[in-house]
């Protein structure tokens, strides 16, 4: 993933300053249609059996996530261009945008995966 949103750097800022920020307990993975580092992910599906997915990273350095994400969905949703990552199932905060590999056109019922160690976060 490639941008750290607004949120994430004052975060970890905080956290290196010894200020003691609330850091995220769980992170869930979030698919859009845009998305920057200040407005975070953009254009997030709503209904249509489409729900974030918790995400669990491993690895020392760069993080990748330990197992496939898979993205339900039970009616068109349009095409996803964006994954994020967040600190709640819904609301919350934007820690990470990017943009897919490809785009994904949703035009009926289907599964977008991530697969297994294909997510990943660089510390550099």
């Amino acid at each position: 993933m490639s941008a750290l949103t607004d949120y994430a750097r004052n975060l970890l800022a905080r956290a290196v300053c010894a200020r003691g920020p609330s850091l995220p307990s769980a992170v869930f993975a979030a698919l859009g249609t845009g998305g920057t580092a200040a407005a975070g992910l953009t254009g997030e599906p709503v209904g249509n059996g489409y729900v974030r997915q918790r995400v669990t990273f491993t690895g020392t350095g760069l993080q990748r996530n330990a197992d496939a994400i898979r993205f339900t969905f039970s009616a068109s949703a349009g095409t996803l261009t964006h994954v994020g990552l967040y600190d709640a199932a819904s609301g919350g905060n934007p820690l990470l945008v990017a943009p897919l590999t490809a785009p994904v056109a949703m035009t009926g019922t289907g599964t977008v995966t991530v697969a297994a160690e294909s997510l990943t976060v660089n510390p550099t």
